[in-house]
């Protein structure tokens, strides 16, 4: 098990899992309008019963967790409620097999399942079925929540089919193992007649009946099952499966203690308005019969409170459980989730430097490499624990690197926008309040060094995500309170960084001389929004216009009052909103047949009410319609960016590397942007358009030169573009040419040249054993190379027959290319068409 699930807490374990999924094309409004629906019966009373279930619901669940459905049944899919649109009978027998595929996931655990079909009228939706709804569309549907109803009843059957049947003392049977996925493998070959396996056989159903009574609402049944359980197993030393136990001890008592629930909202437990669970506010009642004929009596409360544990047993439990699964590096999910829920019990309990200790441990559980997603979920989950515990600072440190995470340099479409909110969250945190009238001369709360750190990462994230004037305000706000703590050098700086910023943002204060003498972007007041949207952003966004609003102050005179010298002023206010002529909706690239260039796409809109033409240098001009949108194709040379200088405002303590990076990064993008030269022309009115701001960093590596440049030469011809031509039965000459731009010394290098013929169907075949022949060795070597160093190697190949053939260089992976990036092996594709030889 891979996907741990943050939100998990003790009460869950009580809980029925069904996955509710679309079938085929299904909008994600219309899916989630009746997600909702479904979601809403989260539990029912079971008919003729004083027992509850509880169902969690979810749209996405992945089938490797379902696999450990036997080591904790809540963890298992035992429900499958899919949604299609349907709206022909000759589409039905298709929609249909796509709901029995669908099922097959997770088909071996389910015990129901309920197909929802949309649309569909006629024949067909009248015929009655239980495992089919039929409704006419996504409005008309008023049965949904009585059939999910129904079919929880359905789910409830079967599980206490299965509990009574699992419950059973089948003393002359054997009972079976039940395992984890990578257990199954270390059990071949055991003796299955041995004290010991027979014992841990027993001791993990007793675990498994345990879950099954807990999900189907006999709570006391549980703790008896769960203690035997962990008395078996104990003594086999079984730790993976005891652990299990002792947490499903743990879960059952929870439930009983806390009733509302140990997950805030979501995980609130509520039975028709009553303060107690279901299981509590149930009492069985002195001549009530449960489901299966037995006559209980008042001394279940009594067994109840007995084997249940204290509210500080449960905590000793759950250590001891987590100590068990950290012996098992397959359990690292099953371990972080066990800290999860218990640091949810513990802040209820308002004992928060124990909660912390489990949070830490969470911290360093090792799990499979992890996606930038999954980290900015894990860090902000961290972040809210330790926000409910009351260590707001450690809950600020971990948001503060989820919103690091947001923007991390493997990441193609950095989220500036969530990286500078959650940024914004962590403030009070540490003790950082962005309103002047918070800060009083001599008296300043929190670390002032952390704090400047945090507004520079403020300044920082706003002028990423394109608004300089935000920056100003972060940067004058630092100026105003935090002036005491600042060095000579440092103020320096950041009055450097402010100057700099201001003069990004639109609009100045000027003096215009208007034509007949008068003297008046005029103090303007700019809202800045981005005049080129990010990558994917729909044309008409609002936040392409610009606003400029500001007073022109007239002085003027004249007739008798100017001799005297009189003279009037009058302001009027102004109003201008500015949106781009032209604008590029995104920005990708492909490679060209040259190594040394490749083609950037770029998708052009044209938000204005006429035809345009755009252009680019060396390109054919492109019309745009009014409100259209095309895709311009430039092929460019790819660029060898030099180093440039570091801006002043990014130096000494507010500078990180990712921030200069960032920085070289622009500068890229208008070296990138000059050498394009893009042009728009409206009848007689021009102006240019800019990517600047566009170019993320995987297009800034494919428009850059690699650091190593190789070069195939055959017979003295660069082989770039088109197919070198040579003769049959002549030695033709092959170099493999190396430039280093890198600043390290490579190599050396082994390489190995493969000829073969592409069928142009997909295949290519290298049997040419009878067709090219090698003068030497078809290995070659190179040695090391120094930075702006050249080094080369000699070959020759005799094609014995007429035809195309292609060679494939491939490298050697030793020490000295693993070391490098495969980016810097980019070789030209090497195509030699052998002709005919003369007579």
């Amino acid at each position: 098990m891979s996907v741990p699930d943050y939100m998990q807490c003790a009460e869950d374990h009580q809980t029925l899992l069904v996955v509710v999924q679309p079938v085929g094309i299904v909008s994600e409004e219309n899916f989630f309008k009746i997600y909702k629906r479904i979601s809403s019966v989260s539990q029912i009373s079971v008919r003729d019963s004083q027992r509850v279930l509880y169902i969690r619901y979810r749209h996405h669940y992945p089938p490797e967790n379902n696999e450990w459905g036997d080591f904790q049944t809540h963890r298992k899919v035992v429900g499958l409620i899919t949604i299609t649109d349907c709206f022909s009978a000759k589409d039905w027998p298709q929609t249909f097999e796509k709901f029995h595929v669908q099922k097959e996931i997770y088909g071996s655990t389910l015990y129901d399942s309920r197909l929802f079909v949309f649309g569909l009228q006629g024949e067909i939706a009248e015929q009655p079925r239980t495992d089919v709804a039929f409704y006419p569309n996504y409005e008309d549907c008023q049965t949904v929540e009585k059939r999910i109803e129904d079919f929880i009843e359905s789910l409830f059957i079967v599980l206490e089919s299965k509990r009574l049947d699992r419950a059973t003392d089948k003393s002359g049977d054997k009972i079976p193992l039940l395992c984890v996925p990578f257990e199954k493998k270390d059990f071949v070959g055991l003796d299955t007649d041995s004290r010991h396996y027979k014992k841990r056989c027993q001791g993990r159903m007793r675990k498994h009946v345990g879950d099954l009574c807990l999900q189907a609402g006999m709570l006391q049944d549980s703790l008896v099952h769960y203690h035997m359980s962990v008395e078996l197993l104990r003594s086999v030393n079984d730790f993976l499966w005891l652990g299990a136990a002792l947490e499903g001890l743990c879960s059952a008592s929870v439930i009983y203690h806390y009733p509302g629930g140990t997950g805030g909202e979501t995980g609130a437990r509520r039975f028709q308005g009553s303060s107690l669970p279901a299981e509590a506010a149930n009492r069985h009642r002195p001549g009530a019969l449960t489901t299966n004929g037995i006559n209980p009596d008042t001394s279940a409360e009594i067994g109840r409170a007995k084997n249940c544990l204290s509210p500080e047993d449960i905590i000793d439990k759950y250590k001891e459980a987590i100590s068990y699964y950290s012996k098992y590096k397959n359990a690292g999910v099953i371990e972080l989730e066990a800290c999860v829920k218990a640091v949810r019990v513990l802040a209820i309990q308002k004992r928060s430097m124990e909660a912390s200790e489990f949070l830490q441990n969470a911290v360093y559980i090792n799990l499979r490499q992890l996606s930038e997603e999954e980290k900015i979920q894990r860090y902000s989950i961290l972040s809210e624990l330790y926000e409910l515990i009351g260590f707001h600072r450690k809950s600020a440190f971990f948001k503060r690197v989820a919103a690091m995470q947001c923007v991390a340099p493997s990441i193609a479409e950095p989220g500036w926008r969530a990286c500078y909110k959650l940024l914004l969250e962590t403030l009070p945190g540490y003790s950082l309040s962005l309103d002047p009238k918070d800060f009083s001369k001599g008296t300043h709360r929190g670390w002032a060094a952390v704090q400047m750190r945090l507004l520079h990462e403020l300044v920082y994230a706003s002028r990423r995500m394109g608004n300089p004037a935000l920056s100003v305000r972060h940067l004058s706000f630092l100026l105003q309170t935090m002036l005491d703590f600042l060095s000579d050098q440092e103020k320096k700086d950041v009055t450097q960084s402010l100057e700099n910023y201001t003069c990004k943002c639109p609009g100045t204060m000027e003096l215009l001389t208007l034509p007949g003498g008068p003297v008046v972007v005029v103090r303007p007041r700019v809202e800045s929004k981005p005049v080129n949207p990010p990558e994917g952003s729909k044309p008409g966004d609002p936040s392409h216009v610009k606003t400029l609003e500001a007073i022109l102050n007239f002085k003027y005179s004249g007739g008798p009052g100017h001799v005297e010298g009189y003279y009037r002023n009058l302001s009027l206010g102004l109003h201008v909103e500015a949106e781009p002529s032209v604008f590029f909706t995104r920005v990708s690239t492909l490679p060209a047949t040259s190594t040394r260039q490749c083609h950037l796409l770029l998708d052009v809109f044209n938000s204005t009410e006429h035809e345009l033409t755009v252009s680019a240098r060396g390109n054919e001009e492109l019309i745009l319609h009014a409100g259209e949108c095309q895709r311009m194709a430039i092929q460019v040379d790819k660029f060898n960016f030099e180093s440039f200088p570091e801006s002043p405002g990014e130096k000494g303590q507010f500078a990180n590397p990712q921030q200069l990076e960032e920085e070289r990064q622009e500068a890229r993008g208008l070296e990138i942007d000059s050498k394009l030269d893009v042009h728009w022309r409206i009848i007689s009115f021009s102006g240019e358009a800019s990517v600047e701001g566009l170019l993320n960093q995987l297009v800034l590596e494919h428009l850059q030169l690699a650091p190593l440049q190789w070069d195939v030469l055959v017979d003295g011809q660069p082989c770039d573009c088109e197919a070198a031509a040579c003769r049959v039965g002549d030695p033709v000459r092959l170099e493999v040419r190396l430039t280093n731009r890198s600043p390290r010394s490579v190599g050396p290098f082994a390489l190995t040249v493969a000829p073969f013929q592409d069928h142009q169907n997909g295949v290519h075949n290298y049997d040419l054993h009878d067709a090219v022949s090698f003068v030497g060795s078809s290995t070659f070597y190179l040695d090391a190379v120094q930075p702006a160093g050249q080094s080369a190697c000699l070959g020759a190949l005799l094609f014995l027959y007429t035809g195309d053939f292609f060679l494939h260089i491939r490298f050697h992976q030793d020490s000295a290319s693993k070391d490098l990036p495969p980016s810097w092996f980019c070789l030209p594709s090497v195509h030699v068409r052998a002709l005919e030889a003369p007579a």
